[in-house]
Protein backbone atom coordinates (compact mmCIF):
# COMPACT_ATOMS: atom_id res chain seq x y z
CA UNK A 1 0.00 0.00 0.00
CA UNK A 2 1.35 3.43 -0.96
CA UNK A 3 2.10 6.20 1.51
CA UNK A 4 -0.48 8.48 -0.12
CA UNK A 5 -3.23 5.99 0.59
CA UNK A 6 -2.03 5.51 4.17
CA UNK A 7 -1.93 9.27 4.70
CA UNK A 8 -5.47 9.58 3.38
CA UNK A 9 -6.65 6.96 5.85
CA UNK A 10 -4.75 8.67 8.66
CA UNK A 11 -6.63 11.88 7.87
CA UNK A 12 -9.94 10.01 8.10
CA UNK A 13 -8.95 8.46 11.43
CA UNK A 14 -8.07 11.87 12.87
CA UNK A 15 -11.39 13.28 11.69
CA UNK A 16 -13.31 10.50 13.40
CA UNK A 17 -11.38 10.56 16.68
CA UNK A 18 -11.06 14.35 17.06
CA UNK A 19 -14.12 15.81 15.37
CA UNK A 20 -16.90 13.23 15.03
CA UNK A 21 -16.31 11.92 18.55
CA UNK A 22 -16.80 14.83 21.01
CA UNK A 23 -14.38 13.76 23.76
CA UNK A 24 -12.30 10.71 24.61
CA UNK A 25 -12.12 11.35 28.35
CA UNK A 26 -12.08 8.03 30.23
CA UNK A 27 -15.57 7.02 31.32
CA UNK A 28 -17.32 9.24 28.77
CA UNK A 29 -19.55 7.98 25.95
CA UNK A 30 -16.98 9.36 23.51
CA UNK A 31 -14.25 7.26 25.09
CA UNK A 32 -16.39 4.15 24.68
CA UNK A 33 -17.17 5.15 21.10
CA UNK A 34 -13.47 5.58 20.31
CA UNK A 35 -12.51 2.11 21.53
CA UNK A 36 -15.38 0.63 19.53
CA UNK A 37 -14.12 2.48 16.46
CA UNK A 38 -10.58 1.20 16.99
CA UNK A 39 -11.89 -2.37 17.20
CA UNK A 40 -13.96 -1.96 14.05
CA UNK A 41 -10.89 -0.87 12.07
CA UNK A 42 -8.32 -3.34 13.41
CA UNK A 43 -10.52 -6.43 13.24
CA UNK A 44 -10.63 -6.08 9.44
CA UNK A 45 -6.97 -7.07 9.26
CA UNK A 46 -7.04 -10.54 10.79
CA UNK A 47 -5.99 -9.79 14.35
CA UNK A 48 -7.25 -11.62 17.41
CA UNK A 49 -8.96 -9.00 19.57
CA UNK A 50 -9.10 -8.91 23.35
CA UNK A 51 -11.13 -6.38 25.28
CA UNK A 52 -9.77 -5.54 28.74
CA UNK A 53 -12.62 -3.78 30.57
CA UNK A 54 -12.29 -1.85 33.81
CA UNK A 55 -14.46 0.23 36.13
CA UNK A 56 -13.77 3.96 36.29
CA UNK A 57 -15.30 7.24 37.38
CA UNK A 58 -16.99 9.51 34.91
CA UNK A 59 -17.92 13.03 35.91
CA UNK A 60 -20.54 15.68 35.44
CA UNK A 61 -19.65 19.27 36.16
CA UNK A 62 -21.99 22.21 36.31
CA UNK A 63 -21.54 25.75 37.62
CA UNK A 64 -19.10 27.10 40.19
CA UNK A 65 -19.43 30.33 42.17
CA UNK A 66 -16.71 31.70 44.46
CA UNK A 67 -17.36 34.98 46.33
CA UNK A 68 -15.47 36.90 48.99
CA UNK A 69 -16.89 40.21 50.28
CA UNK A 70 -19.22 40.46 47.27
CA UNK A 71 -16.30 40.08 44.86
CA UNK A 72 -16.71 37.19 42.39
CA UNK A 73 -13.57 35.22 41.56
CA UNK A 74 -12.99 33.11 38.48
CA UNK A 75 -12.43 29.50 39.45
CA UNK A 76 -12.89 26.03 38.02
CA UNK A 77 -14.07 22.72 39.45
CA UNK A 78 -11.22 20.23 39.83
CA UNK A 79 -11.72 17.00 37.88
CA UNK A 80 -13.53 14.33 39.93
CA UNK A 81 -14.27 16.78 42.74
CA UNK A 82 -17.28 16.31 44.98
CA UNK A 83 -19.91 19.07 45.11
CA UNK A 84 -20.12 21.64 47.88
CA UNK A 85 -22.06 24.68 49.08
CA UNK A 86 -19.98 26.35 51.80
CA UNK A 87 -19.71 29.74 53.47
CA UNK A 88 -16.75 29.84 55.83
CA UNK A 89 -13.63 31.69 56.88
CA UNK A 90 -10.84 31.71 54.31
CA UNK A 91 -7.50 30.22 55.38
CA UNK A 92 -4.33 30.45 53.27
CA UNK A 93 -1.13 28.40 53.04
CA UNK A 94 1.76 29.00 50.65
CA UNK A 95 4.21 26.33 51.91
CA UNK A 96 4.00 22.91 53.51
CA UNK A 97 5.18 24.42 56.80
CA UNK A 98 2.35 26.94 56.65
CA UNK A 99 -0.10 24.13 55.89
CA UNK A 100 1.12 22.30 59.00
CA UNK A 101 0.44 25.36 61.14
CA UNK A 102 -2.81 26.65 59.66
CA UNK A 103 -6.15 26.05 61.33
CA UNK A 104 -8.26 24.96 58.37
CA UNK A 105 -10.96 22.77 59.89
CA UNK A 106 -14.34 23.47 58.28
CA UNK A 107 -12.82 26.49 56.48
CA UNK A 108 -12.17 27.29 52.84
CA UNK A 109 -8.46 26.63 52.36
CA UNK A 110 -6.49 28.41 49.63
CA UNK A 111 -3.18 26.84 48.58
CA UNK A 112 -0.94 29.17 46.59
CA UNK A 113 2.70 29.92 45.86
CA UNK A 114 5.37 27.29 46.49
CA UNK A 115 2.99 24.57 47.69
CA UNK A 116 0.96 24.86 44.49
CA UNK A 117 3.88 24.81 42.07
CA UNK A 118 3.02 21.39 40.63
CA UNK A 119 0.13 18.99 40.26
CA UNK A 120 -0.06 16.41 43.02
CA UNK A 121 0.32 12.83 41.91
CA UNK A 122 -2.93 11.02 42.80
CA UNK A 123 -2.95 9.35 46.21
CA UNK A 124 -2.96 5.82 44.81
CA UNK A 125 -0.75 6.32 41.74
CA UNK A 126 1.68 3.40 41.91
CA UNK A 127 4.40 4.39 39.44
CA UNK A 128 5.51 7.71 40.96
CA UNK A 129 4.35 9.21 44.22
CA UNK A 130 6.74 11.69 45.88
CA UNK A 131 6.82 11.86 49.66
CA UNK A 132 6.14 15.60 49.51
CA UNK A 133 2.87 14.98 47.65
CA UNK A 134 1.82 12.29 50.13
CA UNK A 135 2.60 14.68 52.97
CA UNK A 136 0.35 17.37 51.48
CA UNK A 137 -2.51 14.91 51.06
CA UNK A 138 -2.08 13.65 54.62
CA UNK A 139 -2.12 17.19 55.98
CA UNK A 140 -5.21 18.15 53.98
CA UNK A 141 -7.11 15.12 55.19
CA UNK A 142 -6.01 15.72 58.78
CA UNK A 143 -6.90 19.43 58.68
CA UNK A 144 -10.39 18.70 57.25
CA UNK A 145 -11.15 21.94 55.42
CA UNK A 146 -14.64 22.27 53.97
CA UNK A 147 -13.07 22.71 50.52
CA UNK A 148 -9.67 23.35 48.96
CA UNK A 149 -8.94 26.05 46.39
CA UNK A 150 -5.58 25.87 44.59
CA UNK A 151 -4.00 28.79 42.73
CA UNK A 152 -1.57 27.57 40.07
CA UNK A 153 0.71 29.06 37.43
CA UNK A 154 2.22 27.24 34.41
CA UNK A 155 3.97 23.88 34.53
CA UNK A 156 4.13 22.53 30.95
CA UNK A 157 6.46 19.62 31.67
CA UNK A 158 3.89 18.13 34.04
CA UNK A 159 0.48 19.24 32.72
CA UNK A 160 1.05 20.58 29.22
CA UNK A 161 -0.41 23.89 28.11
CA UNK A 162 -3.21 23.99 30.70
CA UNK A 163 -3.33 27.28 32.66
CA UNK A 164 -4.36 27.29 35.36
CA UNK A 165 -3.98 23.59 36.07
CA UNK A 166 -5.84 21.63 38.75
CA UNK A 167 -3.34 20.92 41.53
CA UNK A 168 -5.66 18.11 42.65
CA UNK A 169 -7.06 15.69 40.08
CA UNK A 170 -7.92 12.62 42.10
CA UNK A 171 -11.13 10.61 42.39
CA UNK A 172 -9.82 9.11 45.66
CA UNK A 173 -9.62 12.51 47.36
CA UNK A 174 -12.93 13.33 49.02
CA UNK A 175 -12.53 16.98 49.98
CA UNK A 176 -14.18 19.26 47.38
CA UNK A 177 -11.53 21.02 45.30
CA UNK A 178 -11.43 23.98 42.92
CA UNK A 179 -8.60 25.79 41.14
CA UNK A 180 -7.78 29.24 39.76
CA UNK A 181 -4.87 31.19 38.30
CA UNK A 182 -2.01 32.33 40.49
CA UNK A 183 -3.02 35.92 39.71
CA UNK A 184 -6.59 35.33 40.88
CA UNK A 185 -5.25 33.47 43.91
CA UNK A 186 -3.18 36.48 44.95
CA UNK A 187 -6.32 38.61 44.91
CA UNK A 188 -8.31 36.05 46.89
CA UNK A 189 -5.53 35.70 49.51
CA UNK A 190 -6.15 39.32 50.52
CA UNK A 191 -9.40 38.13 52.14
CA UNK A 192 -7.69 35.64 54.48
CA UNK A 193 -9.54 35.46 57.80
CA UNK A 194 -12.74 36.79 56.24
CA UNK A 195 -15.82 34.88 55.11
CA UNK A 196 -15.96 33.49 51.58
CA UNK A 197 -18.45 31.20 49.89
CA UNK A 198 -17.94 28.43 47.36
CA UNK A 199 -20.71 26.57 45.57
CA UNK A 200 -19.84 23.80 43.08
CA UNK A 201 -22.20 21.57 41.14
CA UNK A 202 -20.36 18.35 40.32
CA UNK A 203 -20.95 14.64 40.45
CA UNK A 204 -18.92 11.44 40.17
CA UNK A 205 -20.54 8.84 37.93
CA UNK A 206 -19.64 5.16 37.93
CA UNK A 207 -18.65 4.14 34.40
CA UNK A 208 -16.53 1.68 32.43
CA UNK A 209 -13.70 1.78 29.91
CA UNK A 210 -11.53 -0.75 28.15
CA UNK A 211 -8.19 -1.40 26.54
CA UNK A 212 -8.19 -3.07 23.15
CA UNK A 213 -5.40 -5.57 22.42
CA UNK A 214 -4.96 -6.84 18.85
CA UNK A 215 -2.66 -9.87 18.46
CA UNK A 216 -0.95 -11.88 15.80
CA UNK A 217 1.37 -14.79 16.54
CA UNK A 218 0.15 -15.09 20.15
CA UNK A 219 1.68 -18.57 20.29
CA UNK A 220 5.17 -17.06 20.03
CA UNK A 221 7.67 -17.06 22.91
CA UNK A 222 8.70 -13.51 21.99
CA UNK A 223 6.62 -10.50 21.08
CA UNK A 224 6.77 -6.82 20.29
CA UNK A 225 4.14 -4.57 21.85
CA UNK A 226 3.21 -1.34 20.04
CA UNK A 227 0.91 0.90 22.08
CA UNK A 228 -0.66 4.35 22.25
CA UNK A 229 -3.21 5.83 24.63
CA UNK A 230 -6.65 6.36 23.17
CA UNK A 231 -8.06 8.68 25.86
CA UNK A 232 -7.81 12.46 25.97
CA UNK A 233 -8.30 15.31 28.40
CA UNK A 234 -11.77 16.82 28.65
CA UNK A 235 -11.44 20.12 26.79
CA UNK A 236 -9.19 19.20 23.88
CA UNK A 237 -9.66 17.44 20.52
CA UNK A 238 -6.47 15.53 21.41
CA UNK A 239 -5.09 15.24 17.88
CA UNK A 240 -1.39 14.99 18.72
CA UNK A 241 -2.26 13.71 22.20
CA UNK A 242 -3.00 11.07 21.14
CA UNK A 243 -5.30 10.44 18.16
CA UNK A 244 -2.14 10.52 16.05
CA UNK A 245 -0.65 7.57 17.92
CA UNK A 246 -3.89 5.58 17.67
CA UNK A 247 -4.07 6.38 13.93
CA UNK A 248 -0.55 5.00 13.49
CA UNK A 249 -1.64 1.79 15.26
CA UNK A 250 -4.54 1.37 12.83
CA UNK A 251 -2.26 2.01 9.83
CA UNK A 252 0.24 -0.52 11.20
CA UNK A 253 -2.51 -3.11 11.62
CA UNK A 254 -3.33 -2.74 7.94
CA UNK A 255 0.32 -3.09 6.94
CA UNK A 256 0.46 -6.27 9.02
CA UNK A 257 -2.72 -7.82 7.65
CA UNK A 258 -0.74 -10.56 5.84
CA UNK A 259 1.84 -10.97 8.61
CA UNK A 260 2.59 -14.63 9.34
CA UNK A 261 5.99 -14.87 10.98
CA UNK A 262 7.50 -16.20 14.20
CA UNK A 263 7.50 -12.97 16.20
CA UNK A 264 4.35 -12.23 18.17
CA UNK A 265 2.76 -8.80 17.67
CA UNK A 266 0.50 -6.87 20.03
CA UNK A 267 -1.09 -3.61 18.94
CA UNK A 268 -2.59 -2.04 22.06
CA UNK A 269 -4.93 0.90 22.51
CA UNK A 270 -4.29 1.70 26.17
CA UNK A 271 -6.94 3.68 27.99
CA UNK A 272 -6.25 5.96 30.92
CA UNK A 273 -3.00 7.86 30.43
CA UNK A 274 -4.90 11.10 31.07
CA UNK A 275 -6.89 9.61 33.99
CA UNK A 276 -5.82 10.01 37.59
CA UNK A 277 -5.05 6.34 38.33
CA UNK A 278 -4.20 4.93 34.84
CA UNK A 279 -6.78 2.11 35.06
CA UNK A 280 -6.20 0.72 31.56
CA UNK A 281 -2.46 0.62 32.01
CA UNK A 282 -2.85 -1.17 35.35
CA UNK A 283 -5.30 -3.63 33.80
CA UNK A 284 -2.90 -4.40 30.95
CA UNK A 285 0.01 -5.01 33.35
CA UNK A 286 -2.11 -7.16 35.67
CA UNK A 287 -3.28 -9.38 32.82
CA UNK A 288 0.23 -9.63 31.36
CA UNK A 289 1.87 -10.41 34.70
CA UNK A 290 3.96 -13.56 34.46
CA UNK A 291 4.60 -13.11 30.75
CA UNK A 292 6.71 -9.92 30.83
CA UNK A 293 9.73 -11.93 29.72
CA UNK A 294 8.04 -12.53 26.37
CA UNK A 295 8.11 -8.82 25.56
CA UNK A 296 11.42 -8.13 23.84
CA UNK A 297 10.40 -4.56 23.03
CA UNK A 298 7.51 -2.27 23.99
CA UNK A 299 7.04 0.73 21.68
CA UNK A 300 4.96 3.69 22.84
CA UNK A 301 3.62 6.37 20.48
CA UNK A 302 2.57 9.79 21.76
CA UNK A 303 2.45 13.34 20.35
CA UNK A 304 3.50 12.35 16.83
CA UNK A 305 2.92 14.06 13.50
CA UNK A 306 3.37 17.77 14.17
CA UNK A 307 3.67 19.36 10.76
CA UNK A 308 6.74 21.49 11.58
CA UNK A 309 9.39 18.97 12.60
CA UNK A 310 10.79 15.44 12.69
CA UNK A 311 9.82 12.39 14.71
CA UNK A 312 12.21 11.30 17.46
CA UNK A 313 12.73 7.83 18.91
CA UNK A 314 14.39 7.06 22.23
CA UNK A 315 15.44 3.78 23.85
CA UNK A 316 15.21 2.54 27.46
CA UNK A 317 16.93 -0.61 28.69
CA UNK A 318 17.12 -2.07 25.18
CA UNK A 319 19.85 -4.72 24.70
CA UNK A 320 22.68 -3.45 22.52
CA UNK A 321 22.07 -5.84 19.61
CA UNK A 322 18.41 -4.85 19.37
CA UNK A 323 19.24 -1.17 19.91
CA UNK A 324 21.65 -1.22 16.97
CA UNK A 325 19.04 -2.92 14.79
CA UNK A 326 16.52 -0.17 15.68
CA UNK A 327 19.06 2.54 14.91
CA UNK A 328 19.93 0.93 11.58
CA UNK A 329 16.27 1.00 10.53
CA UNK A 330 15.73 4.61 11.51
CA UNK A 331 19.02 5.83 10.06
CA UNK A 332 17.51 5.02 6.67
CA UNK A 333 14.62 7.39 7.35
CA UNK A 334 15.20 11.06 6.58
CA UNK A 335 12.51 12.41 8.91
CA UNK A 336 13.55 10.53 12.08
CA UNK A 337 16.34 10.90 14.59
CA UNK A 338 17.31 9.55 18.01
CA UNK A 339 16.14 12.05 20.56
CA UNK A 340 16.60 12.56 24.31
CA UNK A 341 14.94 10.43 26.96
CA UNK A 342 11.54 11.49 28.29
CA UNK A 343 9.15 9.70 30.65
CA UNK A 344 5.77 11.48 30.54
CA UNK A 345 3.85 8.70 28.79
CA UNK A 346 3.04 5.00 28.76
CA UNK A 347 6.50 3.66 28.03
CA UNK A 348 7.09 4.44 31.70
CA UNK A 349 4.95 1.48 32.79
CA UNK A 350 7.21 -0.88 30.85
CA UNK A 351 10.41 0.77 32.09
CA UNK A 352 9.15 0.39 35.67
CA UNK A 353 8.82 -3.36 35.08
CA UNK A 354 12.26 -3.76 33.46
CA UNK A 355 10.82 -4.34 30.00
CA UNK A 356 12.94 -2.95 27.12
CA UNK A 357 11.11 0.08 25.75
CA UNK A 358 11.15 2.54 22.89
CA UNK A 359 9.21 5.79 22.66
CA UNK A 360 8.38 7.83 19.58
CA UNK A 361 7.35 11.48 19.78
CA UNK A 362 8.23 14.76 18.07
CA UNK A 363 11.44 16.77 17.97
CA UNK A 364 9.62 19.75 19.50
CA UNK A 365 8.03 17.65 22.26
CA UNK A 366 8.78 20.16 25.03
CA UNK A 367 7.42 23.07 23.01
CA UNK A 368 4.28 21.10 22.22
CA UNK A 369 3.80 20.40 25.93
CA UNK A 370 4.13 24.09 26.72
CA UNK A 371 1.87 25.44 23.98
CA UNK A 372 -0.53 22.78 22.67
CA UNK A 373 -0.84 19.56 24.69
CA UNK A 374 -4.08 19.28 26.71
CA UNK A 375 -5.44 22.47 25.15
CA UNK A 376 -8.07 23.39 22.57
CA UNK A 377 -5.20 24.07 20.13
CA UNK A 378 -4.51 20.34 19.69
CA UNK A 379 -6.54 19.99 16.50
CA UNK A 380 -6.13 17.77 13.41
CA UNK A 381 -4.96 20.67 11.23
CA UNK A 382 -1.58 20.72 13.02
CA UNK A 383 -0.99 17.03 12.25
CA UNK A 384 0.62 15.97 8.97
CA UNK A 385 -1.06 12.66 7.96
CA UNK A 386 1.93 11.76 5.76
CA UNK A 387 4.10 11.72 8.90
CA UNK A 388 1.71 9.25 10.51
CA UNK A 389 2.01 7.06 7.41
CA UNK A 390 5.80 7.31 7.57
CA UNK A 391 5.77 6.26 11.23
CA UNK A 392 3.56 3.26 10.49
CA UNK A 393 5.85 2.18 7.65
CA UNK A 394 8.95 2.56 9.83
CA UNK A 395 7.38 0.41 12.55
CA UNK A 396 6.36 -2.21 10.00
CA UNK A 397 9.90 -2.36 8.66
CA UNK A 398 11.30 -2.56 12.18
CA UNK A 399 9.03 -5.47 13.11
CA UNK A 400 10.10 -7.41 10.03
CA UNK A 401 13.76 -6.72 10.79
CA UNK A 402 13.36 -7.87 14.40
CA UNK A 403 11.69 -11.08 13.25
CA UNK A 404 14.39 -11.66 10.64
CA UNK A 405 17.09 -11.04 13.25
CA UNK A 406 15.69 -13.84 15.40
CA UNK A 407 15.30 -11.73 18.54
Amino acid sequence: MGSISLASKASCYLQELCVNIPTRRVGSPGNQQSTAYFKSIVQQFGFELESQPFVCIGMRQGQIRLIAYEKIFEAFISPYSLACDVSAELAVAATIDELERVDAQAKLLLLRGEIAKEQLMPKNFVFYNPEEHQRIYNLLEAKQPAAVITATSRNPEAVGAIYPFPMIEDGDFDIPAAYMTDIEGEKLAAFAGKTASLKMDSQRILSTGENVVARKGSYSDHKVVVCAHIDSKEDTPGALDNASGISILMLLAELLQDYDRRLGIEIVALNGEEYYCVPGQMQYLNLAEGTYQKIILAINLDDIGYFKDRSAFSLYGVPEKLAELIRSVYRRKADFFEGPAWYQSDHGIFIANNIPAMAVTEESFKDLLAEITHSEKDTPDIVDPSKLAANAEALYELILEIDKGGN
